[in-house]
C-alpha cells in the first residue's frame, strides 16, 4: 500500500511516499528488487527496510517496497523510514510539588520513546510527587523504562516559606 505522510523535520514539510507492506503481507524484500540492502546508517542493520518494530510487534515487520519520493533532503528519507518501522513521540505533562509555590510542575523527557509505551511512561510520571525547590532543567528519572529518554523538568518552582 502507497503510505504518504508529511515530514516534519523542518518548515518545508515535504510529502513523502513509499510502497509500504503491513506484516502479514508478502513482499519481496531481497536481491535487486531491494535497492536498500546495504547497510544503512538510519538504522544500522544490513536492511533498514525489514526491521521488527516494538509498535507492530516482533517477527512482524513493516517492510519498505520502494524507494522514498518526495523528500528534499536526505533527513526527510530517514524521517519515514523511522516513521513507518518505529514512530517516536516526545511527551509533556506535570508532576505534583509539596511545599512549593505551585502545585505542579511542567516536565518533558529528553528524546522521543516509541508510540506504545508512552502510556507506561504516563504511569511512570504519576508516580511523581516532588518537593519544591525544583531548577529547570532536573533529571527526575533517568531512563524511564530504559528507553533512553529522562523525565526533566521545564520550569523552576520556588519553596513556599512560614512568612509568604
Amino acid at each position: 500500500m502507497r503510505k504518504t505522510i508529511t515530514c516534519i523535520i523542518c518548515p518545508n514539510g515535504c510529502l513523502l511516499s513509499a510502497d509500504v507492506s503491513e506484516p502479514g503481507t508478502d513482499a519481496p524484500v531481497t536481491g535487486a528488487e531491494n535497492p536498500r540492502s546495504i547497510d544503512s546508517p538510519v538504522t544500522g542493520t544490513g536492511c533498514p527496510r525489514v526491521i521488527d518494530s516494538p509498535v507492530t510487534g516482533a517477527g512482524c515487520p513493516r517492510v519498505i517496497d520502494s524507494p522514498v519520493t518526495g523528500a528534499g533532503c536526505p533527513r526527510g528519507e530517514a524521517y519515514f523510514i523511522q516513521e513507518i518501522t518505529d514512530p517516536r513521540r516526545t511527551l509533556t505533562s506535570s508532576v505534583l510539588v509539596k511545599g512549593g509555590e505551585l502545585p505542579l510542575c511542567s516536565v518533558r523527557l529528553t528524546d522521543p520513546v516509541p508510540i506504545a509505551r508512552i502510556p507506561d511512561v504516563m504511569k511512570e510520571i504519576r508516580k511523581m510527587k516532588v518537593e519544591a525547590p525544583l531548577e529547570s532543567g532536573t533529571v527526575l528519572i533517568r531512563d524511564v523504562l530504559g528507553l533512553g529518554s529522562d523525565v526533566i523538568t521545564t520550569k523552576t518552582i520556588r519553596r513556599i516559606t512560614a512568612a509568604q
